[in-house]
């Protein structure tokens, strides 16, 4: 049987794993009262920032010194990067997926993210083991919609656009993919992403 692909491509916020802020909301609430919403608002505020982090723009040293002002320096640089990333939980059903997908195609993680995050949130996760490639915003220096984010998927996979599927939550990704050769399934929840890789004869 022919493959209509050959490496299926997932993000990782909100499909794999769903992070929830006001975690760190509630938890900054308990140092002092209020902190965490006047430290969000601030934190959507300023997107750039984030944005700037997640390219690989900004060092670890400069984002926390950020933050850390942002919050009255009421908390130190290690509290903050747990409080910062401890947000996130599996997604069980979509992780069950890998193993599965794994038999057939090459499977490739593609995230805007950050060293923080990925050092005190997520990379303890076992279903990272299933993934040939992790294709991390801040490491190459791009960010979702660039192209270069893409093309950095193309040259860790080796296959040329046509034969990548990209899983991800959000629609603006996922048009840019397509726009740039691959096939893509904007995730709305699992059974509807079942349903899509189904419909498409990925199994």
């Amino acid at each position: 049987m022919n493959r209509k692909y050959s490496v299926i491509v997932f993000d990782l916020g909100n499909v794999l794993i769903p992070f929830d802020y006001k975690i760190m909301t509630n938890r900054l609430n308990k140092v002092s009262p209020g902190l965490g919403e006047t430290f969000l608002a601030e934190y959507k505020n300023n997107y750039h920032i984030h944005r700037s982090y997640e390219s690989g723009a900004m060092t670890d040293h400069q984002f926390i010194d950020k933050m850390l002002k942002i919050l009255g320096h009421k908390i130190d640089s290690e509290t903050f990067c747990r409080f910062f990333s401890e947000i996130f939980r599996v997604n069980q059903n979509v992780a069950e997926l890998l193993p599965q997908l794994k038999k057939r195609y090459k499977l490739i993680l593609l995230s805007n993210t950050n060293s923080i995050h990925k050092k005190y949130g997520w990379e303890k996760f076992d279903f990272l083991k299933h993934f040939d490639h992790l294709v991390l915003s801040h490491e190459v220096g791009a960010v979702k919609p660039d192209e270069k984010i893409y093309h950095a998927v193309e040259t860790v996979s080796g296959f040329p656009p046509q034969l990548h599927l990209f899983i991800d939550d959000v629609k603006e990704y996922c048009d840019s993919a397509i726009k740039f050769g691959w096939d893509a399934i904007n995730f709305i929840s699992y059974e509807n992403l079942f349903l899509e890789l189904q419909q498409k004869e990925v199994f």
